[in-house]
């Protein structure tokens, strides 16, 4: 079962039909207009349940058929039938209640329909329109897949290549946005508000949102909701909200946990889009809130409608037109640019405070609560088109949607800033794993890859997250790395340098103009290098003045300009002049330092102002490394020979069906080999005679691993010999293994010895959450204890596997280290890049350990593999919505 956001912003759940839905699909397919069931059946006068049998593949061939609800009714019906004579084809049909079409279900049925077809092995749908059915031809068009169109004998044969390209992936990128800001804007711009639960007792909850609806100036309606009362804070109240005279767009819900359902179902009969649960009592609690959300969560998902919440603070919009302030807090924020999602509500009053208090405009906020259903992801496509919101903020504890949060937050990220905070960071939730790459990981570490990967800024605290937001508000992303530093006192401009280097942003020197221009009017005793210290007596208009020099050079990307106040210099002067100085100017962005316990002047406005050099420092690299990343060129996916999916895919199915686990050396290898990963010959064998017999083929020197379920890491149990140069000591070290492990050892590895290079370990585990993620590092056996590690969530793209090898303390290894020949990169990078691959071919692989892997001057190849393999495990993030 999926739930489906279509482009009126409404919600269907698609589900497999089957033959239980029949009597029901017989009466939907009857309830279609004469025009619609002529499109679709191209003229049979009437259709009877044996027909609708044959549809659903009960009474056919096998067929894969889905069918759309909404309000608990059928409003879609659509299926795919294998051809009988072409392999890795398929017809495709529709059907839609004419109540909804143009709604974008049909689309989003092909999407499912297709999605499924790959999985099965079927790469091209064939349809057979009627010219006249325009709509069902546009369907096909605008979906993005390749699509040709033949006319045949008054039908058009349409076939779609289900290949997923850069168009497809475009446009249903476009339609997720479509979808999604069209179901938030019920929230966001509401005619009418229901406070379910309001009540004249000031200090409650829900009297507190209305009154904070009412102070704000809200530009729509509100109406309370009592039980009994006929009048709260002057306005009509209604005993329920079905008993409303009029639409109502947003109710926002603030009742006992266990009167929420019943709130909630006269919600859906007055048919609200935007629901809001303040109460708690929920997922947060026990099991018992646990069963009682996802009870509300199955309510709102199959009526259509959207809902926060709950265990929520509620909304705002500062918008002039709205003015919507349906949140408990006491803190209207002022009007701007940022736009903040948090799930902790006790977090989003302090944050509220905290962002008038440094008066940080905001332009809309959104306590999310438990996210049971709307998330950040939605809000993130919302705020993509708000035109009132610049820059991003979000605190998170956990995801729902990781893969789909990086797809929106990578696409959105190159036009508007998201910074996040996540919560949860210690090791405390880190997992126990078999092999040293999941060993390795933390779920820290993953998020970590996650936001790299999807461009987000991430910082280490609320209070960095909130210095990084007033910079992308108020100044222009830099273009480069390089600073410049301006102060009246030395000690703060060397602490901003050291903070300037120590997060990777470089302190240029300046040019001779610049250095001439500040030498015409500084002191003698000045410096005009970089950090230009202008001593304590500098006025306001040596400020104006080596802040313009400063400006102009080429060499420089930024400057943070630094004031410590003596007694002879007014700040309020020194903050207008600075502020002048960058008026209208350069497209350089310029952070303001006053060191003094009244912060900065008004005047500096709106230049961003730090009470210290090193916060400064950290925000402008943040921004500076979002600006690199935002420059770079969208990634292509990587084109790979010598990869044989199909023969994978032969391997998976083999080990799953003999029962899943860990793939013997002999299986671990054939899927190296198919997926084109170089790997050093061996045999396993199970006597001391065949060890022989394999050594003098593979040719000597070889290497012997025990092998057993209880041999896991052999280095540890010294479970391997190497260099064994001839048969005497072939035999040598086959007894010594029968001698130590006795039965622990079940069969001996015989294997090439690989030549001499550097260890690295390439590897993947599938996180419960996150899916698959890769890793790179420095391997061999101290690879536990260097820690030297990269992470990335499949798939990579082509830069990913360098800009992980770069990140590595061990990249030097491979560069030439001491007076060794450099390392083929390049075949590491590719191994990265298979590994990816044979990921998405076999979602099976659980875990994949390949340490280490040698890289010498020539290539890259694999000397120990171990890879589990299982039947993929349901998400445990919860019943997700797709757009």
């Amino acid at each position: 079962m999926t739930d489906v956001v279509v482009r009126d912003g409404s919600t269907v759940c698609v589900r497999q039909a089957d033959q239980r839905d029949i009597p029901v699909l017989v009466k939907f397919l009857q309830s279609l207009s004469p025009q619609s069931l002529y499109y679709r059946f191209h003229g049979i006068p009437a259709l009877t349940e044996p027909d609708v049998r044959v549809l659903v593949g009960a009474d056919r061939g096998p067929a894969t058929t889905l069918v759309a609800e909404s309000g608990g009714r059928i409003v879609a019906f659509a299926g795919y039938y294998p051809s009988q004579d072409a392999l890795h084809r398929a017809e495709v049909a529709f059907a839609v209640a004419d109540a909804v079409q143009g709604h974008g279900i049909g689309t989003r049925l092909l999407e499912q329909l297709a999605k499924i077809a790959r999985d099965a092995g079927i790469t091209t749908f064939d349809a057979y329109v009627l010219t006249a059915n325009r709509q069902m031809l546009d369907v096909f068009r605008r979906s993005g897949f390749s699509e040709t169109v033949r006319l045949e004998g008054g039908l058009c044969h349409v076939v779609l290549s289900l290949a997923l390209t850069d168009q497809f992936v475009e446009q249903a990128a476009a339609r997720s946005q479509i979808a999604a800001t069209a179901s938030m804007r019920a929230f966001f711009a509401p005619q009418v508000v229901a406070v379910v639960g309001a009540n004249r007792t000031r200090g409650k909850i829900g009297s507190e949102i209305l009154n904070n609806l009412l102070a704000a100036g809200f530009m729509g309606t509100v109406v309370p909701v009592h039980p009994t009362a006929r009048e709260v804070a002057g306005l009509t109240a209604y005993p329920r909200v079905t008993e409303i005279p009029f639409a109502i767009d947003l109710a926002m819900i603030v009742v006992p946990a266990d009167q929420v359902l019943a709130a909630v179902d006269d919600c859906i009969n007055k048919r609200v889009r935007a629901i809001c649960v303040i109460s708690a009592g929920f997922s947060e609690c026990d099991a018992a809130g646990r069963a009682r959300e996802a009870v509300l969560l199955d309510k709102v998902r199959r009526a259509g409608c959207r809902l926060i919440g709950p265990n929520c603070m509620g909304l705002l919009n500062t918008d002039p037109a709205v003015r919507l302030n349906a949140t408990f807090s006491p803190v209207y924020p002022p009007r701007g640019s940022v736009a903040m999602s948090t799930q902790s509500g006790a977090l989003g009053l302090a944050i509220l405070d905290y962002a008038r208090r440094l008066d940080i405009g905001i332009s809309s906020f959104v306590s999310v609560g438990n996210k049971a259903d709307v998330s950040g992801n939605d809000l993130i496509q919302y705020w993509a088109e708000d035109p009132d919101t610049k820059v991003i903020l979000l605190y998170v504890e956990s995801f729902g949607n990781p893969k789909k949060f990086a797809e929106i937050a990578r696409r959105v990220g190159r036009t508007k800033p998201i910074v996040a905070v996540k919560a949860g960071r210690s090791r405390a939730g880190s997992r126990a794993a078999a092999s040293h790459t999941g060993a390795l990981a933390t779920n820290d570490v993953v998020v970590d890859a996650l936001f790299k990967q999807a461009g987000v800024i991430r910082t280490e605290r609320l209070e960095e997250m909130f210095d990084v937001a007033v910079l992308l508000s108020h100044q222009p992303i830099p273009r480069g790395a390089r600073v410049a530093i301006l102060t009246n006192a030395g000690g703060p401009g060397i602490l901003a340098a050291d903070a300037c280097e120590a997060n990777g942003l470089e302190l240029p020197p300046l040019s001779d103009t610049t250095r001439s221009e500040l030498r015409s009017f500084l002191p003698a005793a000045a410096s005009v290098n970089n950090p230009v210290d202008m001593l304590a007596s500098a006025p306001p208009d040596h400020y104006r003045r080596a802040l313009a020099s400063l400006l102009r050079d080429e060499s420089v990307d930024s400057i943070i300009t630094i004031f410590i106040p003596p007694l002879v210099t007014d700040p309020t002067a020194v903050a207008a002049a600075i502020a002048a100085a960058v008026v209208g100017t350069h497209g350089k962005p310029v952070l303001g330092v006053f060191m003094r316990s009244g912060g900065a002047p008004a005047a500096l406005a709106p230049i961003p102002s730090y009470a210290f050099p090193e916060s400064a420092a950290q925000a402008l690299a943040r921004v500076t490394a979002y600006g690199q990343w935002r420059l770079k060129p969208i990634a292509p996916a990587p084109t790979l020979d010598r990869f044989d999916a199909d023969e994978i895919r032969r391997i998976v199915q083999w080990v799953l069906k003999r029962g899943p686990g860990w793939a013997s050396p002999a299986e671990s290898q054939a899927l190296l080999t198919a997926a084109g990963i170089a790997t050093a010959e061996a045999r396993v064998v199970t006597g001391l005679e065949e060890a022989v017999r394999a050594a003098s083929q593979l040719g000597f020197p070889v290497a012997l691993k025990a092998l057993g379920p209880a041999l896991v890491h052999k280095t540890e149990r010294k479970a391997v010999t190497l260099n064994i140069g001839d048969e005497s000591g072939v035999g040598t070290a086959y007894a010594d293994f029968a001698t130590r492990f006795g039965p622990d050892m079940t069969a001996v590895l015989v294997q090439q010895m690989v030549p001499q290079g550097v260890e690295m370990i390439v590897g993947a585990f599938h996180d419960p959450v996150f899916g698959p993620v890769i890793a790179c590092g420095t391997g061999g056996v101290l690879v536990d204890v260097l820690a030297d590690t990269a992470f990335r969530l499949h798939p990579l793209s082509v830069p990913d596997p360098g800009e992980m090898i770069e990140g590595l303390r061990g990249a030097r290894l491979l560069r030439g280290h001491r007076g060794s020949p450099p390392a083929d990169e390049p075949a590491l990078r590719d191994v990265l890049l298979r590994v990816s691959e044979l990921l998405g071919v076999a979602p099976e692989i659980q875990e994949l350990d390949l340490n280490p892997v040698i890289v010498v001057s020539t290539g890259a190849r694999v000397a120990d593999v171990r890879v589990r393999i299982e039947a993929p495990r349901p998400s445990t993030s919860g019943r997700r919505v797709e757009y």
